[in-house]
Parts: structure tokens; C-alpha cells; sequence
């Protein structure tokens, strides 16, 4: 499969019910070939500069990353200044997605870099539909920069 064929979203969720959750609205709009899911930022890391356990996976980047701020260890924040500060990966877009509503929060990932920054409903189906929109908008209507 051509890399403009291949819809690959990479979702940084390190709870598994709203991954579960995001993952269902992306699907419900059918919106990916291939959405991989990694539970911390260093998995983040790996998957897009394509090292350790992901080392082997096929060239080309995802065309968009739901990142979540609050992790253990490697948090998106860290994951976000890496991804932007490369020439390789800066352009690809991302999607804070993420509990903090803290005003700092929201200026640092701007200022880093971030396409949006959308802070995650506690009803459970509101965020469904969160993912659902956030995927359509940057996948479907979007025109992306060219590679």
C-alpha cells in the first residue's frame, strides 16, 4: 500500500477506557486503515522515529496523533517538543486530547507546536463523539501540507 493510500492514526492514551473509547468514534466514522494505539510516551517516541520495538514498521508517519498530556514517565509534552522540533515528523498534526484544563497547559503545547488542544469530556459518549470529530476534521476535510 502507497503511503498517501495508508491512513494511519497514532493514539497516546495511557487509559485504556478512553482509548477504547476514542478508537470507537474513530471507527464509527471510518475515518482509519490502521489506528495504533500506545500507552505511554516513550512508546510515542518509538512508533513515530521508528526505534526499538517499532524499528521494523513500514516508512511512512501517521497522518495524525491524538496525544494525551497527563502520562507517567515520558509525558506529551515531551512527546509533542520531540515531534515538532524534528524536521522528519514536525508537520504532522496533533491533537492534544486531554483532561487539563490548566491555562499553562494550553499555552505550551501551542507554543510547541500543537494543532489543537481539546480537553476530554467526562461523559463517556461526549467524548466518543470528541474523537469522532477531531478525526474527521484533521483526516477528511484538512487539507495536510505535502511531505
Amino acid at each position: 500500500m502507497e503511503q498517501f493510500d495508508q491512513v494511519e492514526i497514532l493514539l497516546v492514551e495511557d487509559n485504556p477506557l478512553d482509548a477504547e473509547l476514542a478508537i470507537r468514534g474513530l471507527k464509527q466514522e471510518k475515518l482509519a486503515n490502521n489506528i495504533t494505539w500506545v500507552t505511554d510516551g516513550e512508546q510515542a517516541l518509538d512508533y513515530v522515529f521508528r526505534r526499538g520495538t517499532y524499528a521494523g514498521r513500514a516508512d511512512y508517519p501517521p497522518r495524525l496523533i491524538l496525544l494525551d498530556l497527563k502520562m507517567p514517565g515520558v509525558d506529551g509534552i515531551e512527546v509533542l517538543s520531540a515531534i515538532k522540533a524534528d524536521q522528519r515528523t514536525r508537520r504532522i498534526p496533533v491533537v492534544i486530547m486531554t483532561s487539563s484544563q490548566e491555562e499553562s497547559d494550553v499555552a505550551k503545547t501551542y507554543d510547541l507546536g500543537a494543532n489543537s488542544y481539546v480537553v476530554k469530556p467526562v461523559d463517556f459518549s461526549t467524548l466518543v463523539d470528541v474523537a469522532r470529530g477531531a478525526g474527521f476534521y484533521w483526516l477528511a476535510i484538512n487539507c495536510p501540507p505535502p511531505q
